[in-house]
């Protein structure tokens, strides 16, 4: 089994800055993508950026400029600095990984249980 366990929310000014990580564990062969989403009060979860194992980044048009999201491949861990914080980021964050067991198998996507970011004065 696999497991993603996030760490570093928590309250900020707006302006302020903070740095998530996420941590994968379990028997892993290999992990191709990782992500962040978030899913605000009364609304839907949405991508925030996503991370290719060589180094691709994605990003929705809302964080760019102000989130960075980066990769330890040798820990199988991800993080994601925001900047620049707005009380629109508040949300709960997720973590995602999509990860293949063996060599030869598929890749299975999970999930970390999230971590809630506040953006508040």
């Amino acid at each position: 089994q696999v497991q993603l366990v996030e760490s570093g929310g928590g309250l900020v000014q707006p302006g302020g800055s903070l740095r998530l990580s996420c941590a994968a564990s379990g028997s892993i062969f290999s992990i191709n993508v990782m992500g962040w989403y978030r899913q605000a009060p009364g609304k839907g979860r949405e991508l925030v950026a996503v991370i290719i194992s060589g180094g691709s980044q994605n990003y929705a048009d809302s964080v760019k400029g102000r989130f960075t999201i980066s990769r330890d491949n040798a820990k199988n861990t991800v993080y994601l600095q925001m900047n620049s914080l707005k009380p629109e980021d508040t949300a709960v964050y997720f973590c995602n990984a999509n990860v293949k067991l063996r060599l030869d198998g598929p890749q299975y996507k999970y999930w970390g249980q999230g971590t809630q970011v506040t953006v508040s004065s």
